[in-house]
């Protein structure tokens, strides 16, 4: 009986790394190379408040603003107005605390507020959220950028625990930090609303995350980010994927630069007409997660440091 276990063991084992090899050889055949910023001509131009085509500024300009709001969206009729709403309510009211205060937020009020502020930057194929984001990233004005859902699940003036995060990380090394909007302190009351189910694959995904990519950040799927200008270009010009799985290579990113992190418990509260599927939405974050290990590990996609140069 043992010989035949040991066999089985050996042959189990042997599976395991032809299936690992097998997998690692079509995550490197599979693998894009580096992403191009605007892939279409008509994405390098936005549409002002008076209907008229203007080019769109680079992340490599000089910041003209305080901060940029890039929210991602597709097909968020619904929820989108309840977002914006409160975003601008409160970046309007800030402004009028400290003139100095100056903003930008792309998407569709630049009517009622002027396309110096709103902006909508349109793909003309769908990249996913994480191209969408890049997008909008590549396109601020901002010596922050911060990320935001259009669900509103995050309540907007928690940017202010955000910025504090980030100041509380200086001295900032290049000028680069990062702000995570975290949930993870809500994770006791999410788990007592949610299935068995959903909660194992919560708990996976939580678990390839840290085994796989990122390491000390309970929550990296938190739409709620708030970069520095430098940290944005740096992460950003070497993001990958543009699905669900884009904050974690971008976090994996951000820790091979050795750009600090701060995770900030942040106000959340779920909203209805979530777009994830959460049994395939969780097998494709999976696939993602492992596929950027793998392609990392055999130099399909590379990070190098960058020196300096007085």
């Amino acid at each position: 009986m043992a010989p035949l276990l040991l066999q089985l063991a050996v042959l189990g084992a042997a599976l395991a790394a032809t299936a690992l090899l097998l997998i690692s050889v079509v995550a490197f055949v599979t693998a894009t190379k580096m992403p191009i910023v605007h892939q279409h001509e008509e994405e390098k131009f936005f549409i002002n408040a008076k209907g008229q085509k203007e080019t769109l500024p680079s992340i490599w300009d000089p910041p003209t603003k305080q901060l940029s709001v890039v929210v991602p969206s597709y097909n968020e009729e619904k929820r989108l107005p309840v977002m914006m709403d409160e975003a601008l309510g409160y970046l309007e009211k800030r402004q009028k605390r400290d003139p100095s205060f100056t903003y930008e937020v792309a998407f569709k009020y630049c009517q009622k507020y002027g396309s110096d502020k709103v902006r909508v930057l349109t793909l003309v194929k769908n990249r996913g959220k994480g191209g969408a984001v890049r997008m909008g990233v590549f396109s601020s004005r901002g010596e922050k950028i911060l990320m935001a859902d259009a669900d509103g699940a995050t309540k907007f003036p928690d940017v202010e625990k955000l910025e504090k995060g980030l100041n509380d990380l200086q001295p900032w090394p290049d000028h680069m930090a990062i702000a995570c909007g975290s949930r993870a302190h809500l994770e006791k009351e999410s788990v007592a609303q949610r299935s068995y189910f959903r909660t194992l694959l919560m708990y996976g995904f939580h678990f390839l995350v840290w085994f796989l990519c990122v390491k000390g950040i309970r929550d990296t799927q938190c739409g709620f980010k708030l970069l520095t200008r430098e940290a944005a270009s740096r992460t950003f010009s070497s993001l990958h994927i543009e699905r669900w799985a884009f904050d974690v290579e971008l976090l994996y990113i951000a820790q091979f630069f050795k750009i600090p992190i701060a995770e900030v418990a942040v106000n959340w509260t779920e909203i209805e007409g979530s777009k994830l599927v959460p049994f395939w939405s969780w097998l494709q974050m999976g696939r993602d997660l492992l596929f950027i290990r793998l392609r990392y590990l055999t130099g399909a996609w590379r990070l190098e440091h960058t020196t300096k140069t007085n």
